[in-house]
């Protein structure tokens, strides 16, 4: 594994987000800000975040449900 990759798996020491959980947030507060506090859709999210992100549909769809509280088993 190289420091690159750990990069992406590891949680900051800051927050606890790792690069793809903290890309999510900055882009859901974006888009919110852009649409007044109204609901974002997913697609349009996911489009965002993969501006900054390499990573899959599910992946995405794991991580989101996991932040807003969603999918616990």
């Amino acid at each position: 594994m190289t420091p690159e990759d750990l990069i992406e798996i590891l949680p900051d020491v800051r927050d606890g987000l790792n690069r793809k959980e903290r890309a999510i947030l900055y882009c859901l507060k974006q888009a919110q800000e852009e649409l007044h506090g109204r609901n974002v859709p997913t697609l349009m999210l996911y489009g965002r975040v993969t501006e900054y992100v390499d990573i899959s549909q599910a992946e995405f769809q794991e991580i989101l449900q996991r932040l807003v509280g969603f999918g616990y088993k």
